[in-house]
């Protein structure tokens, strides 16, 4: 694997200044594609985690998990998981 590369699911992503590979996932059910988390995307994309979170928030097809509109006091906490399918279309629609 070349350096700056990473390996996930079989496929290998390459870092920013490298060439660039992002393929259609393959047939498998949604459910069970490959999801990403915003950190993983934002190492992908060399972008702030932040900046993932806030393009996929109200992405369709996002799995968000954690509880919203808490009354204890305590902050809210939203665990992002993203599918590859999702990605791919935002990067696409980011990139025309």
């Amino acid at each position: 694997m070349a350096r700056g590369s990473i390996s996930l699911n079989n496929e290998t992503w390459m870092a920013p200044g490298a060439a660039s590979s992002l393929s259609a996932p393959s047939s498998s059910p949604p459910a069970f594609e490959k999801h990403y988390t915003p950190k993983e995307l934002a190492e992908l994309w060399a972008l702030d985690e932040t900046t993932i979170r806030r393009i996929f928030q109200c992405e369709v097809g996002v799995l968000k998990i954690g509880k919203t509109n808490r009354r204890d006091g305590k902050r809210d906490y939203m665990s992002l998981r993203i599918p590859q399918s999702v990605a791919l279309r935002v990067h696409q629609r980011r990139s025309e």
